[in-house]
């Protein structure tokens, strides 16, 4: 049932499954009447390990009676499987991602979702996007959250991200003291990459897949070879570290891997 309120707030931090409310229009009378609407939660699933799941991002799932998550053509959703065990019963809105650098489809994709989460959110049902790590780190919410954060209530819960997955994997001390902390993708041209080597004391270089040959020729310029560890798919099963640079294959890799360059501490 409609209720009237003069200013409508938003409450992002009201438990899931509760209605908020969103802006509506002036009745005949001139007050505000508003709809309850359901809050879109960003909800980080961590690297990979189902266990490294928060509390809170738990509760939530437990909580909402709908998700939705970015999944491959072919239907493959890294996100949905890490969480797979609270998701018993519920709406699922697989979020097609055409695997290609074409930014144009991709956004076409966000598009697309976001015209069915809206519905479901005006509907006044929680939705919880998945997302692999943090969601605003890198993260796929974040094409979501510029597209209906403005619309409806929303709450991000964070997730432990990769480059911290991969230090603890290799029970390694990323930074310390005053030292710096580069975070870059593999994409990133070789120019940004040799100054992100050259001007930090740690770097973190994220998904290198195909680039990988060329981010061990960059790596060995400037003279950052003996600082490396390669870590693939951290905290999951398939997990792999490779401390030795002459180790690393100078092929095209897998995509959920990541370099950190480390300068050792010598305090």
């Amino acid at each position: 049932m409609d209720r009237v309120e003069r200013r409508p707030r938003r409450n992002p931090g009201r438990p899931a499954g509760h209605a908020a409310v969103s802006a509506g229009v002036a009745d005949e009378n001139g007050e505000i009447r508003v709809k309850a609407t359901g809050t879109l939660y960003g909800v980080g699933v961590g690297p990979g390990d189902p266990e490294l799941l928060t509390l809170k991002a738990v509760r939530i799932l437990r909580a909402v009676p709908v998700v939705a998550y970015p999944a491959t053509p072919q239907g493959s959703a890294q996100a949905r499987d890490i969480a797979a065990e609270w998701l018993t019963g519920k709406r699922e809105i697989p979020i097609a991602m055409p695997c290609m650098l074409d930014r144009g489809p991709v956004n076409q994709g966000y598009d697309e979702a976001a015209v069915t989460i809206a519905e479901v959110l005006t509907a006044g049902q929680d939705v919880a996007i998945l997302c692999e790590g943090d969601p605003l780190f890198y993260g796929s919410f974040s094409y979501l959250l510029q597209r209906l954060g403005d619309r409806f209530p929303c709450v991000v819960i964070p997730g432990i991200n990769s480059v911290s997955a991969a230090a603890a994997a290799a029970a390694l001390p990323l930074i310390t003291g005053e030292q710096r902390l580069t975070v870059i993708p593999a994409t990133a041209g070789d120019e940004a990459l040799r100054q992100a080597l050259l001007g930090s004391d740690s770097v973190a270089i994220l998904k290198p897949g195909r680039h990988r040959p060329r981010l061990l020729e960059l790596l060995r310029e400037t003279g950052r070879a003996d600082d490396v560890l390669y870590i693939e798919q951290a905290s999951r099963p398939a997990e792999r570290i490779v401390k030795r640079f002459a180790d690393i294959p100078a092929t095209p890799g897998p995509y959920f891997a990541l370099f950190l360059v480390v300068k050792a501490n010598k305090e």
